[in-house]
């Protein structure tokens, strides 16, 4: 892309001349359409918000029109700079867009299709517009807008077509972007934004986005990387309370993620947003084991020994606490070993070493047709970390050690072979706890333990 097409101001092109009587007179416009430009093209600010005080819907079906009949790309960017500037001089004349007299006019599909074609400049502004747009309209219309797609040819796009077309443009940038300066601070902006639409969340699931957001999850230092990090978190704050954005967020990093930022962020916009997000987590699946095992109840006393000015940061944090007390409380042993398995970093924490929890909950293995077992033995092929190969090579001995059918299990979920290979490993605890894990096997519990000592 052009650089003078990527970084073009709303400014530079309102300073364009456009010439409306060509159009009139190859009947891309009609007369009144024509009359209608003629009194607000180029007019100072007060009279053009004047203009759309007494005939904001008159103007609104003129600028449609011209982006439905109109393709070429100067004019497109200059009434999309028209429609950016009304917008952003006063946000509530989305609401004009919904005016029951514009009922019969697609008023959404010339932006969808603006989304995908032209240059940065008109794809950002079709963003922008079609965002404050949607935000705009009345409560309760969704449906009246579906039924009336659904009857008329002429009203074709749904709030439910414009919400995923949104969606899916926007996740597009973020996969792979159409302007690299300009792409994911977009995206993310609008995001933040449509994300308090039900629909919306449910679409972006759907797009598989949330995994798009995580990697934006990390300190920032400069005043554009901390706004970024703040809509970032914004976004995930508000798929914080979508049941199914929950379960996937499960299934990611955000956790260590959320937490690092909040230990290194000075800005208390950030770190509010990100306790939010964590005292919203606690209670759900298994967020509140990997929290304790992250250190999260030693970081809240910390962040609470700050001078903090904003009260709901404060209030969020003695929550935060308070959470955390009880799901230590509630948290077997067992629990924080399953999570610590499933996240797939394995730390010698002290339940490793301990035989009571090993006597007490070795039998818990067998639940799910030993699920946890299956997962340690998979992380010994697909872990490069030597601390967690390690780990999960003294936890197969242990297993095999206190489970009365221990060697047999272990046998049968074809892990020999696994564990030998890493008595090559070049790490001399992987080694170590290898050979342990060998003799165990083949030797039986006391012989190895006699090999060991």
């Amino acid at each position: 892309m052009p650089t003078d097409q990527a970084e073009l101001s709303t400014d530079q092109v309102l300073r364009r001349d456009i010439p409306w009587e060509t159009y009139m007179t190859t009947k891309l416009i009609s007369g009144t359409g024509l009359q209608l430009l003629r009194r607000y093209d180029k007019k100072p600010e007060s009279y053009k918000a004047q203009l759309l005080d007494d005939d904001g819907p008159v103007y609104i079906r003129c600028f449609v029109s011209i982006l439905r009949d109109i393709f070429k790309e100067e004019t497109v960017e200059y009434v999309l700079a028209l429609i950016d500037e009304m917008l952003l001089a006063n946000p509530k004349r989305a609401r004009i867009f919904h005016d029951k007299s514009l009922a019969g006019e697609d008023i959404y599909d010339p932006f969808l299709r603006l989304l995908w074609k032209g240059n940065w400049f008109i794809q950002e502004k079709s963003c922008k517009i079609l965002s404050f747009i949607v935000s705009g309209r009345p409560k309760g219309q969704d449906n009246a807008i579906s039924d009336s797609a659904a009857k008329s040819k002429n009203v074709a796009t749904s709030i439910i077509d414009v919400l995923k077309g949104l969606v899916d443009w926007l996740c597009a940038q973020l996969k792979n972007q159409s302007h690299a300066g300009r792409s994911i601070p977009v995206a993310i902006n609008c995001l933040s934004t449509l994300l308090k639409e039900p629909a919306v969340r449910s679409s972006f699931v759907q797009a598989d986005g949330v995994k798009l957001l995580i990697p934006l999850i990390s300190p920032a230092s400069t005043q554009q990387s901390i706004q970024l990090l703040y809509e970032t978190c914004l976004c995930v704050w508000l798929l914080s309370y979508y049941q199914p954005a929950i379960e996937y967020l499960a299934t990611t990093k955000c956790l260590p993620r959320l937490i690092e930022v909040a230990k290194g962020s000075t800005k208390e916009k950030v770190v509010r947003l990100v306790v939010l997000i964590l005292r919203n987590l606690l209670h759900k699946g298994t967020f509140g084991a990997q929290m304790v095992d992250l250190g999260l109840p030693q970081l809240v006393q910390s962040l609470k020994a700050q001078a903090w000015s904003d009260e709901d940061l404060l209030e969020a944090l003695n929550q935060l606490e308070e959470g955390l007390k009880d799901n230590i409380k509630k948290l077997s042993s067992f629990d924080r070993y399953k999570q610590e398995v499933l996240l797939g970093h394995l730390d010698w924490s002290p339940m490793h070493k301990d035989p009571i929890f090993w006597r007490d909950n070795v039998t818990n293995f067998e639940e799910h047709d030993f699920q946890i077992l299956r997962v340690l033995i998979t992380i010994l092929d697909t872990s490069t970390d030597p601390r967690t190969l390690a780990v999960a090579c003294y936890d197969l001995s242990q297993f095999i050690q206190h489970h009365q059918a221990g060697r047999i299990v272990v046998t049968d979920l074809k892990a020999k072979d696994r564990v030998m290979k890493l008595m090559n490993h070049e790490n001399a605890e992987v080694t170590k706890n290898a050979l342990l894990c060998i003799q165990r096997l083949f030797l039986g519990a006391k012989y190895a333990s006699f090999l060991q000592a």
